[in-house]
């Protein structure tokens, strides 16, 4: 149970309800031979496409919806490109609350939609895009009624979503040379920077790791500095033109010595297919980002491949089971006989 495992770093009180879908205690994987391949010499992987619904998203929901309950909240709205409506509507579930999500049109990958209306969410399609989603939800919680908001805003959110940071820590023991993780509303890259600040605040690391933020090209605002109107990109997690988290985001990386950068939708979809052929674990397109974008800043010099890095993949790849898609093969046919069978193998 996260908010048991972490009740010293998380704002809870003798009333917040110990809710829980088991989520945390995901895995760090070592992966040598995807490291070989961007030229990173002690690369892990941090699984958290391994919670309940599938993202890193509950770790902070598990958080917000406890606080939301202990508060008197009779209903959670969201704003949603997928992974929070999908995190959002389970743990409401779970709750006994209502839960409401806001998406943009046509821009949702259909894995995450069907997680949350299979949770039972209220989901309202607007027609606008991800930013527009966000506004309407700070209105609708600005109205009180019992009705609290989860997105990224929520600095509950923040606390769940830092305990990863302790996790690497406890796994490696310290904390890497890099951290590096996709960055799109930039909530995950401002709470894993909490998260080892407090780490080494309390003791149990000794330094920070320099952070390394990925965007994807035609939604990179916070490389470009300016809001992106109408952004574009496979990688739908990240789609997101105005991020709430700008200003901590930027802190994370000025504060850490680090940086971030974009990668192009072709980058995205080879480190995607790389990360399962090489390193086994199958991810959504925006976990792929951190990978595409170490491979050129290594390779430029930006980033030190000889260092411990940790790269955050944040979703599971049947999140996006479309795009995914082009990885189906050839489907071999052969008769019935170890023969036909050696046959086919070509061996």
């Amino acid at each position: 149970m996260l908010m048991e495992r972490f009740r010293s770093v998380l704002p809870l009180t003798a009333a917040t309800p110990m809710l829980t879908l088991g989520e945390g205690a995901t895995p760090l994987v070592r992966a040598p031979r995807l490291g070989a391949s961007i030229g990173a010499s002690d690369l892990w992987l941090k699984v958290e496409g391994a919670n309940p619904t599938g993202s890193f998203k509950d770790r902070g929901m598990v958080v917000a919806v406890a606080k939301a309950l202990e508060s008197g909240a009779r209903a959670v709205v969201c704003a949603s490109t997928g992974n929070t409506s999908a995190s959002a509507a389970a743990y409401a579930a779970a709750a006994g609350i209502e839960a409401v999500v806001l998406l943009p049109a046509g821009k949702i990958a259909a894995g995450k939609l069907l997680q949350a209306f299979a949770a039972g969410a209220k989901v309202i399609s607007i027609r606008g895009n991800f930013d527009d989603a966000l506004e309407i939800v700070r209105e609708l919680g600005a109205g009180g009624g019992g009705v609290e908001i989860v997105n990224s805003i929520n600095p509950h959110r923040i606390a769940g979503q830092a305990t990863a940071a302790h996790e690497i820590v406890a796994d490696l023991g310290d904390a890497p040379d890099v951290l590096a993780l996709p960055v799109g509303n930039a909530g995950n890259i401002s709470a894993y920077w909490r998260g080892f600040t407090d780490a080494v605040a309390a003791g149990s690391s000794t330094r920070r790791p320099r952070m390394i933020g990925l965007q994807a090209a035609g939604a990179a605002p916070l490389v470009s500095g300016v809001p992106v109107s109408n952004p574009e990109t496979i990688a739908t997690a990240i789609r997101i033109g105005k991020p709430a988290s700008w200003d901590a985001a930027i802190a994370a990386r000025d504060e850490s010595g680090g940086l971030i950068d974009s990668v192009t939708d072709a980058e995205i979809l080879r480190a995607q297919e790389e990360i399962i052929r090489l390193g086994g674990i199958f991810v959504e397109p925006a976990c792929a980002a951190p990978i595409a974008g170490l491979r050129n800043l290594i390779a430029s010099g930006r980033v030190d491949g000889s260092g411990r890095i940790v790269a955050v993949m944040t979703g599971f790849g049947l999140k996006d089971p479309e795009t995914a898609s082009r990885l189906i093969g050839e489907i071999r046919e052969a008769d019935a006989t170890l023969a036909g069978v050696r046959a086919a193998l070509g061996w």
